[in-house]
């Protein structure tokens, strides 16, 4: 058998069977789909390094802001999107992890890098804890069930007087850059969070494409069968709740330093549903997709609000209505489908 770079050649026998056809590679101007994939991505990555230079100091701290919405959202896209467990009350886990930062820096005076793995941490045992009764539930009781959570939270903040500062809040400064860089605090906070992003993205690419992402996903797709195959449902449920509020956390924390004030007021049951919002928008049951969703709920409420003072959220509504009906798959969705189209008639045409 005669291998020619790689490839069995048409002419070839295996075994005594016919020979073996080759199969053409699928390429777009020349290079092939997986490259261009990996050329997409690092110019996004040289994109968002090179922003903050560009952009006024504003601009930037909206970025920020979008890198950790994007947190918050891939948080709850791996319990919503990959786990089928809705929730309603991931602000409230958004909020204890924004507290714990603003406390640790004001009360303790808890160097601030040391306040973010902490409030992760911290939600990831909340969740986890939440997630074991709430096993009993499912559906629309399930998330009936964290919706109260999120309308509880800023209650118990202004109980708390003491710690939380009550309706006045908590007021920080924001860090500066180390090492002497020079960088502004908007734009130090805005590498941090990019930083933090980009690892957790890998942290959770790598555990849903995993075994424990398969239990995840066989889990959402049929209950019983999962518990068939001998998955232990009770637990990875559990887990897969404390892993998502441990992301969410992660990212009040980052929203603490980066706005250097947290209200018990910033985080009512509107946040919960803005996340919810921002999946459905992205995609559900996407890493990627969470970017854009960040995106759309960063800017759109913005423009809204430029196009009617009188009525921005009927104009918002509007745009959700249009992007539901023109993306029904989410915007990562429609642009994997377009995508696959592309190369698909590719290789239609090579084939022919």
């Amino acid at each position: 058998m005669s291998v020619e770079q790689g490839r069995v050649t048409s002419g070839d026998r295996v075994a005594g069977h016919e020979a073996l056809p080759v199969v053409p590679t699928v390429r777009l101007a020349g290079i092939t789909p997986a490259t261009w994939e990996r050329m997409a991505l690092a110019a996004v990555i040289l994109v968002a390094c090179l922003l903050p230079f560009a952009l006024s100091g504003f601009r930037v701290f909206q970025f920020t802001q979008v890198f950790i919405y994007a947190i918050a959202l891939l948080g709850l896209n791996i319990l919503t999107g990959y786990n089928g467990q809705i929730s309603l009350g991931h602000g409230a886990f958004f909020a204890l992890g924004a507290y714990t930062t603003a406390i640790m820096i004001d009360r303790w005076s808890v160097p601030y890098g040391w306040t973010i793995p902490t409030a992760g941490l911290l939600c990831l045992v909340v969740g986890f804890l939440f997630g074991i009764p709430a096993l009993r539930l499912e559906g629309l009781y399930l998330a009936l069930a964290t919706f109260s959570l999120a309308l509880a939270v800023p209650q118990i903040l202004k109980y708390f007087e003491h710690w939380t500062g009550g309706s006045q809040g908590i007021v920080l400064s924001k860090p500066d850059a180390p090492f002497h860089l020079p960088l502004t605090p908007d734009q130090w906070l805005y590498f941090l969070t990019l930083a933090v992003l980009a690892i957790l993205f890998v942290v959770a690419r790598n555990l849903l494409r995993g075994r424990i992402g398969r239990a995840v996903i066989a889990i959402r797709d049929n209950h019983t069968a999962a518990e068939t195959m001998g998955i232990n449902t009770a637990l990875y449920k559990s887990v897969t709740f404390g892993v998502s509020a441990g992301y969410t956390g992660v990212a009040g924390a980052l929203s603490a330093l980066a706005i250097a004030f947290v209200a018990p007021d910033a985080f009512n049951v509107f946040l919960s549903i803005t996340f919810l919002v921002g999946i459905v928008i992205g995609g559900l049951a996407s890493i990627g997709g969470v970017v854009f969703g960040a995106l759309f709920v960063q800017f759109v409420p913005n423009w809204a609000q430029e196009i009617s003072k009188a009525a921005p959220w009927a104009i918002y509504g509007l745009f959700l209505i249009v992007f539901m009906y023109a993306m029904p798959r989410g915007i990562a969705g429609s642009l994997r489908l377009g995508w696959r189209r592309l190369v698909g008639a590719a290789g239609t045409g090579l084939r022919a």
